[in-house]
Formats: structure tokens, sequence, C-alpha cells
């Protein structure tokens, strides 16, 4: 390639205002010359310049006007050294600073996070609360955050500990719900996807994210949404006032290989593809395989036909999943290839464990096989995108969940280029308005006054009928008490309504209710069939098998997740099925029997009848309270187990909350290889990675001046 002749066609771009055309063909020029480690020209510096990529600016080759330029786009991000932003990244901070509430929309290699350290090391707000989708991104947002601000900061993760003076709050949305009346006033609310409040693009989490939205609205003086690929914006009550910015700046280029052209629906033929593709490449390959069967399909194609890495480490990691999960799992094999699974239903520790593996340059995973867990749950992208698959779940992938895929593919100063293999035919391109409306299953916490023109009138009616059946049902008093003190978690008219139907026609479920805080789990099964019966379907399980699951769940401290499994066997419970049934236990039957409890107690005092102690171990896995804690920020429970047994720390101690725990493992972490029995090579891993993720922040000697 003549260098000089291509930065002439991209000068010719752009002075044809064909900016993201300019900037691919800039991008794909770094990364020839990256290869070859040739030195930038000033000439291509300026082109660089002119593009708005000011953070791929060569110092040392440019003239001192570029230079002037990338040092003047420098800001303190919290580290030592301040970091130089490409220009749409400092306008979107500028607004900030300025005050405006954002909604923006920018591809995934854009650097919005960023920002938010920016942000934060800039102003230096007492309050920021940052909203994510999945516990996955609540650990890796801590990790990026701890490292920069935890000596000015406390980092609050779980609903359980209290405000610091100055806090950096990250939570999911349930989270969030349960801890904004600890909150009197936020300098800033961050919704990281705020895509997932439209129902079309999460039609589970959206009711619960819109609510976490109203609620903190209200006490935010700032508001900053992300989002990736979003076109228009509705008016709505969520996002009302917000400054909605539309930024399609690229930091990378995006190769797209068409494969599904030859495939032509041909199954051998995709297979025969994918393992082309994986042997020509040495690189970071993330599969997208669409749904559960997908993976397993994948998984089973590649343990076929792929040979075993010469990895001690990935040897360790194979051996550690046989011991602490099951010899013939599946992951168990697959590792020792090379390859690991990325789902939204593995332990999150195990899910951290493989990115951070996958992260490694040497010996670790080559590839990621997984659902759509890997754009909602991680912030990780590797050099090959592969699509497998054009389903997501079921139903076909829309363009912009498409678009959100392929955007995984490359990395600022990693690989300029991300190649795109797609096996099978995409949807067609599509700009995508968001649609945020008020749905059905948040009415029971609407003021129907302040929202009147936001509901439709069927919803108002049914709202209407909510109130007159319940105040039938409970009473006025008691139904308005109720309402006012918001001990619901669910907003569902029907399942509340339900809920107080069952309560005052069946004198036996409050009864019932008392068997689960006996000494003995023998009579559970009876009673939480009769809690399931409730909710139609059982969350993919059988009553009763799903009620056998909690009741062995109860020895989860005691036992190894093999011994479960082994207690398990007769109702057919798979590693796979186990991972699932404990998130469902955890989060859904705890909401459910949580406002059970509400509302028994406010319409038969006279039992005396309060479960929120067993709702309480329920939702920790009847695990000791910091232990599941723990096991978010990194530190798998069969380690907790380990280090308890040695007598180092007392985890069945009920005065110790999670950060007195994080602070008394970071003093004795020079004892804990020589003290604690039974750890292995793999062991030892692990407790790098997450001691790592506890490191205290230290005060830096220089502050960084802020641009």
């Amino acid at each position: 390639m003549d260098i000089f002749e291509e930065c002439s066609a991209i000068n010719d771009l752009l002075q044809a205002n064909e900016e993201i055309e300019a900037r691919n063909r800039l991008i794909c020029l770094l990364d020839t010359l990256g290869k070859t480690e040739q030195a930038y020209t000033p000439l291509l510096n300026h082109l660089i310049r002119e593009s708005g990529l000011f953070p791929y600016l060569e110092p040392e080759t440019s003239s001192w006007q570029d230079r002037f330029v990338y040092e003047s786009f420098k800001v303190d991000i919290g580290q030592d050294e301040p970091v130089t932003l490409h220009s749409e990244q400092s306008l979107v901070l500028k607004h900030l600073l300025d005050g405006d509430d954002l909604a923006v929309s920018a591809p995934t290699s854009f650097g919005k996070s960023l920002i938010i350290d920016a942000y934060i090391a800039i102003k230096k707000p007492k309050n920021v609360l940052i909203l994510v989708p999945t516990i996955a991104l609540t650990d890796e947002t801590r990790r990026r955050l701890s490292k920069k601000f935890s000596a000015e900061y406390k980092i609050v993760t779980t609903s359980e500990v209290e405000l610091g003076e100055k806090n950096i709050l990250i939570f999911p949305q349930e989270r969030a719900i349960h801890y904004s009346d600890k909150l009197e006033q936020l300098d800033l609310l961050v919704v990281d996807e705020f895509y997932k409040a439209s129902r079309a693009f999460d039609k589970e989490r959206s009711p619960a994210l819109l609510k976490a939205m109203l609620k903190l609205g209200e006490k935010a003086a700032q508001k900053y949404y992300l989002a990736p690929n979003i076109a228009d914006l509705n008016d709505n009550p969520f996002t009302k006032g917000m400054t909605f910015l539309r930024m399609d700046f690229n930091t990378v280029f995006l190769e797209k290989h068409e494969e599904f052209k030859d495939i032509n629906k041909d199954v051998q033929k995709k297979n025969d593809a994918l393992l082309r593709i994986l042997g020509k490449h040495e690189t970071k390959s993330l599969i997208y395989a669409g749904s559960y069967p997908g993976v397993d399909s994948v998984t089973t194609l590649l343990i076929d036909n792929t040979d075993k890495e010469d990895s001690p480490l990935l040897s360790d990691f194979s051996a550690w999943l046989s011991t602490n999960y099951h010899p013939n799992w599946k992951l168990t094999n697959l590792v020792k290839r090379g390859v690991g699974i990325h789902t939204g239903q593995l332990h999150r520790s195990l899910s951290q464990i493989q990115v951070r593996l996958f992260e490694e340059e040497k010996d670790g995973l080559q590839t990621l096989v997984s659902t759509s867990s890997i754009i909602e749950g991680v912030n990780t992208s590797a050099e090959n995108v592969i699509v497998w698959s054009n389903k997501k779940a079921h139903l076909k992938l829309d363009d912009f969940t498409y678009r959100n895929i392929i955007g995984r593919g490359g990395r600022m100063f990693r690989h300029f280029v991300g190649k795109i293999y797609i096996l099978e035919e995409p949807p067609a391109a599509a700009d995508t308005q968001l649609e945020l409306t008020f749905p059905d299953e948040l009415l029971a916490d609407v003021d129907d006054e302040k929202y009147k023109q936001e509901l439709t009138k069927e919803q108002l009616a049914k709202l209407l009928h909510y109130k007159e059946e319940m105040a039938q049902i409970m009473g006025d008093e008691s139904f308005e008490r109720m309402r006012n003190e918001g001990a619901l978690i669910s907003s569902d008219t029907e399942l509340i309504t339900a809920i107080a139907f069952a309560i005052r026609n069946d004198s036996k479920l409050v009864r019932a209710l008392a068997n689960l805080y006996a000494p003995s789990n023998d009579y559970w099964v009876w009673t939480l069939c009769k809690v399931l019966k409730l909710v139609p379907g059982g969350w993919d399980a059988s009553h009763t098998k799903f009620a056998e699951f909690v009741r062995a769940l109860s020895g989860n401290w005691t036992l190894s997740i093999p011994d479960l499994l082994e207690q398990l066997s007769e109702h057919d419970v798979t590693i796979e099925a186990f991972f699932k049934m404990e998130r469902n236990a955890t989060f859904k039957l705890t909401a459910l029997l949580n406002d059970i409890n509400v509302i028994q107690k406010e319409m038969t005092p006279e039992y005396k009848v309060d479960i929120s102690p067993f709702i309480a171990r329920l939702s920790k896995a009847f695990l000791p309270s910091c232990v599941m804690e723990l096991e978010e920020y990194g530190l798998p429970r069969m380690l907790a187990k380990k280090i308890h047994a040695s007598g180092l720390v007392n985890f069945e101690d009920e005065k110790l909350d999670l950060h007195s725990a994080i602070n008394f493992l970071r003093e004795i972490q020079p004892d804990i290889i020589g003290k604690v029995g039974g750890l292995d090579s793999f062991d030892r891993y692990v407790l790098d990675y997450f001691f790592d993720g506890i490191a205290p922040q230290q005060l830096r000697a220089v502050e960084a001046p802020a641009q």
C-alpha cells in the first residue's frame, strides 16, 4: 500500500464531508501500519486530528499544532496520568460538565464509560448511582471505579451496605429500587444500556428498570443515559427534558465477511466454516450462538473437532471445574480446548473467571461461546466475532441487537479492525426508534394523578379496578397503608390481587408459611408448592421439582455442588438446571415470598407469621450473607468455605458485613496461601484475581489538571 496515496484519498473524503468513510479508511491504514510497526508521519497525524480520533495521535511525530490538540483534549479520569479523549467524547463530557441531562446513543467502541470516570474526577460529586443491567457488569464497573476512586469514595454494590460521606453506587435495577429510600439526593444518575427499559428489547426486565428510572430520576440533579444504535427517542416521562445525542462516531472498523452466502443454510457447510475460521486465526474469537441449544450445538462441534490446548493454566481450570462443579460437565472438557461458555445462568464468579481467562494474552481461553449475555453482561471484545445464529432465543434477531453483537469486534489500541464472520443471514438494516411507555406491570406503583396523561384509558380503568378490588379484599385503610409503605417488590396489579385473594380465601396458606421457619425443612415442599401455584408456569420447572431444589439448597454452605447434584439426581436436576433454579430461587421466589409476607401481615396480623428471616436466607442461597456478596466480587463460595474451615475468617459471624469482610481479607492476604488447607494452583489464580479487584486505591501524589 502506498501510504501517501491512501492519505490523499482520505483527505479527499474529509474535504467532501464523507467523514465516516474517511475515518474507516484511516483506521484500516493505522491497522496496516501497526502490523508492520511503522511510525506515523506528520501528514498521517494531521489526518487523525482532522478525523477527531485524537487518542490515536503520535505526539513524537506530530506537528506542534497537532500536539497541542492532543494535549488540549487530555482529561483527568482518576488515574495517575490524564488521557486524551476523541472529539465526540469531549463533546459529551462538556454537556455533562455544563449540567445537561443527556441520553446518548453511540457505538460500542465509543468509550461512553470513560466519560463517567472523567465527570467524577473533575466534578467530584457527592453521590453517583450507576444502573447496570446485570450483576456481572456490576462487578466489572466496580473493579474499574475502585482502582480509580476508592480512596475518596465508598463503592456500594449491595443493598445492605450503608452510605459513606461520598458514594459511587453500582446496582442492577432491582437492587436500586430497594436502596432508593436510603438516598435523599443524587448528583448524577447513570443508566447504562437504557434501551432495556423498552418492552420491545427486554420484556422481563423493562418494568423494574422503568420503576428504578422513575424513583431515582426524581432524586437526581443530573441524568446520563447510555445506549448503542438508537436513532430516535419518543416523548415519554422517563426521559422528559433530556437532550438526546446520536453519535455515529466509531473508533474501530468492522470488516464483514458474509459467509452465509456460500453456506446457504447448509448445516455441514456452516460447521465447516466455523472450524475453518477458528483454525486460521490465533486471535481471540467471540461466537454468538443465539440460544442455549445453539451454545450446546457449537460446543459439541468444538469438542469433537478441536485439539486440547497445551496450557497448564487451562488444565488446572478443568480440574478445578471437575472438583467443584461436575466431572462430566461439558465446560470441564471444553476449557481444555481453549473454549469457554458465557451465558446468563452461570454462577457470577464463574463467568468472571472465564472473562479474565479470555483477556489473558497467553495460555488463557481463545474462544468464548455466548448467548446475548456477552452483549448485556460484560464489556469484553475480540478481534473476531462470529455470528453463528441469526436468532435470539427462538425469535429472529432484530437489526438493533445484531449491531450490538458485531459491535464487540475490535478494540481501541488493540485491534483497529474487528473481523465479523456472518454465518446466517443478518436482519435487514433499520433505524431503531426507542419507545418507552408505562407497562401494565408497573401500574400498582403509579401515581395515576401525576401520570394521568401518560397512561392509556385501558390502563387508567385497570388501575381504578385494582384499587377498588384491593380495597374490597383488604379494606381501604390497610390497602392505603401498604401502598404508602412501598414494601412490595412487584408492581404487577394482577399478581398482587391474586396474592391478596389467596390469603383471604385460603387460611391454610398463611399457616403453612410458618413451616418455612420451622427447625426442619420437611414441610417446605408442600408449602412452596402452594406458593408457586400463584405463578403460572413455575419458572420452567414443575412446582414439586423447584420446591425440592429449594429444600436441597438449604444445605448449600455445608455441602459441595457435586453433593447437592447427587442429592437432586432423582429429580433430574442437571448442573445447567442448578444454575438456573438457584437464580430463580434467589430473585424471583424471594420477591414473591416478600410480597406474600407483606400482604399477609397486613391482612392477618392475628396469625403473627413473619417469614422475612427465611426470605433473607433464601436471597443468599442459604450461604452466610457476605459469602454470596463476595462471590459477586470474584471469590467463589468453595474458596470462602476453605478460608472459613481454616479458622482465619468466621463467615458465620452475623456481624461480619461485606466491607468488614473485604478489609479483613486484605489484612490476612499474606497468610491465606500458607494457612488455608487444600488450595490448588487454580484456587491461587482465582484468589489473585479476587484480591486484584479489592486492592485499595492509593491517593494520587499529583492531581492531573482538568481540561
